[in-house]
């Protein structure tokens, strides 16, 4: 079903609560103490689903790519098995000495070429993909954390003559969980900020709180569209019936903005055949759930703005959004996340997560501030310094050639 508002104001549809989770007390961890299990093939991994999607409900701020139905899909659609690049699973269960489930790893031994002594080997975390997965690390709670990756570490140590580097990613910490390594393996140290808004009773509420600034850009969004004589109606796509014409629609306004020239530069993130289809795969699969939620603005009978959002118990996660570049100057996409925001409110959503990275789009909202941390570690193989630079040299001659064919085709849509 759709939930449909027009203006501002909620017509049809129904509004459901949002059931508020009682977090367990925190319980203190011994490494020590705790069993790591392989998840060694994909029927094990889908026998893993019920526990992990538990412990992901006992996260917060959550995101869709620590759930167990994404890392699944991921796996099914996005894992590679060609000559060339070849993916193993490398995922384990942390357990506390009850059996309880504390963390899941989702990670994955990445080989290239596929075969062969020479092979570079990477050890990551799901999510190897063109920004499809925007965060991504182990899954666990936050007070956990440091332990978990002590774990990991000496997981990672016992098998060290398999890997040539492991890429530690989703760590919250801050630059203090690279303490206890030693600096001289550490390479591309950053974090990664992620965006998100603890939400008040009502929209009269949080609007209240916003700066002056972006009260002033609401007023202008909706009041241009009124002065020409638009008016908008926001639908929320949730049912599985809707979900592939929404999705449809959100893949070309996304390829919409992505080929603007002229304006902050935005990926097509989902330009191939593989990620629209782990897309369509994990939205229809959202639907079924009853967690999707695709916003559309509606002006004039026709969809000029969309972003895909998930419902993870009591947050809304936004995900990618685009838009009709023919009605940018009305701020569509600003409306659209305004208008997202209200109906999360309404609905008595806790949080809403913004997503990850830092620009205006999000930062005007006023959100917290959570930092993932992310390095690579080198192993102690003398030959794996050598590959892991190699390896590097290609990805920066790689991303350099495709800035500059970017560059030539925005140069031939301008003339």
């Amino acid at each position: 079903m759709s939930n449909r508002l027009s203006g501002s104001r909620l017509e049809t549809g129904r509004i459901a609560g949002i059931h508020q989770l009682t977090r367990p007390a925190p319980v203190p961890l011994d490494a020590a103490r705790l069993r790591v299990e392989r998840i060694a093939d994909e029927d094990a991994l889908a026998a893993l689903v019920p526990e992990w999607e538990a412990l992901h409900g006992d996260i917060s701020p959550r995101t869709p790519f620590s759930s167990p139905h994404w890392n699944v899909l991921w796996w099914k659609h996005l894992s590679e098995r060609r000559l060339f690049v070849a993916d193993e699973l490398f995922v384990h269960a942390i357990r506390g000495e009850d059996g309880r489930l504390i963390a899941v790893a989702p990670m994955v031994l990445t080989r290239r070429p596929g075969r062969g002594p020479g092979s570079l080997r990477a050890l990551q975390f799901f999510g190897v993909d063109a920004n499809v997965t925007e965060l991504r690390g182990p899954v666990c709670r936050a007070e956990h954390e440091a332990v978990v990756f002590e774990v990991l570490r000496n997981l990672a140590y016992a098998h060290e003559g398999e890997w040539d580097w492991v890429h530690w990613r989703g760590l919250r910490g801050g630059e203090g969980v690279w303490s206890a390594v030693d600096p001289s393996r550490l390479a591309a140290v950053d974090t990664i900020p992620d965006y998100y808004l603890e939400l008040p009773a009502s929209w009269e509420e949080f609007r209240a709180g916003l700066s002056r600034n972006i009260k002033e850009s609401l007023r202008k969004c909706y009041n241009s569209l009124k002065r020409d004589g638009h008016t908008f109606e926001f639908r929320v796509v949730e049912s599985e019936s809707e979900t592939p014409a929404a999705m449809r629609t959100f893949f070309e306004l996304h390829a919409a903005r992505a080929a603007l020239s002229g304006t902050v530069t935005h990926a097509d993130v989902f330009s191939t055949p593989r990620a629209r289809t782990f897309l369509e795969r994990f939205s229809e699969d959202s639907a079924r759930r009853g967690t999707l939620r695709v916003f559309q603005l509606v002006i004039d009978g026709r969809v000029v703005a969309s972003r895909v959002g998930f419902a993870l118990g009591d947050e809304l996660y936004l995900y990618f959004s685009g838009y009709d570049p023919a009605w940018g100057r009305y701020s569509v996409m600003t409306t659209a996340v305004a208008e997202s925001i209200r109906f999360a409110i309404a609905q008595r959503f806790r949080v809403v997560n913004l997503s990850p990275g830092a620009d205006v789009s999000k930062l005007r909202w006023g959100p917290r501030e959570v930092r993932f941390s992310q390095a690579v570690e080198i192993s102690r193989n003398p030959r794996s310094r050598f590959a892991f630079e190699a390896y590097m040299a290609v990805v920066k001659a790689t991303r350099a050639s495709s800035r500059f064919h970017t560059a030539l085709r925005a140069i031939g849509r301008r003339r």
